[in-house]
């Protein structure tokens, strides 16, 4: 096109690699696939570093600083072997503890459980998390309870109660997504969900909400478990 500026064969260059090219112009010339490519340092027989970068850069498409993530629920989510699920829970920690996010967060309602969490809704494999709230409905801890399966029943008593007596909650909300895109409950996400409910009673800790997320919908099961 005519308003184009002309492009010199001899100014065009092979692509650099990321530790080449980070080490010639610095972290800012860098993008994000790139920064994690020198993180991670090398890929595996199915994919390059870079390939493994784009992907992860891709799914990872809510916010990690929230939540604790396990090495083991890493590597299930995102289909990586261990050093690299290590070297990502480690730069999430940092960020966590350099850049930490001060922000509170305080459910009222379904609708902000949803808009903290909405982009779940765009995992490819199924998650399950608890928030653990304060008696003002303040987040205290926000976990990663279980990751994989097409069936939430993995997700143990001892997997969902044991974070909240660990950090004294005086309620907790639990949230999944459905990878289909649709967020209503199927029989078995209500019968866990009145599993979940009996365990809390016991304990006598409050249950407040079940969310399940679609793509960009969710469904609160908060009727069932006031039942």
């Amino acid at each position: 096109m005519e308003n184009e500026y002309p492009v010199r064969v001899k100014d065009l260059l092979p692509e650099e690699k990321p530790r080449e090219k980070l080490i010639k112009n610095g972290a800012s010339a860098l993008s994000d696939d790139e920064l994690l490519a020198v993180i991670i340092g090398k890929g595996n027989r199915k994919e390059g570093v870079l390939e493994i970068s784009k992907r992860l850069t891709k799914e990872i498409e809510y916010s990690f600083e929230k939540t604790e993530m396990k090495v083991q629920d890493v590597k299930k989510l995102f289909g990586i072997s261990t050093v690299p699920a290590c070297q990502l829970v480690a730069l999430l920690e940092l960020g966590r503890r350099f850049f930490g996010d001060e922000q509170d967060y305080v459910f009222r309602s379904p609708e902000d459980v949803f808009e903290y969490a909405r982009n779940m809704g765009r995992l490819k494999k199924e998650m399950m998390k608890g928030l653990y709230l304060n008696n003002r409905n303040k987040l205290i801890k926000d976990e990663v309870i279980a990751v994989g399966g097409l069936n939430i029943d993995y997700a143990s008593p001892r997997d969902i109660f044991s974070p909240a007596l660990e950090c004294r909650a005086s309620a907790f909300i639990l949230i999944h997504n459905h990878p289909s895109g649709n967020p209503e409950p199927s029989d078995d996400d209500i019968k866990f969900t009145k599993k979940v409910k009996e365990g809390s009673e016991i304990l006598g800790i409050p249950f407040l909400d079940h969310i399940i997320i679609g793509r960009d919908r969710y469904r609160s099961l908060k009727d069932i478990i006031e039942e």
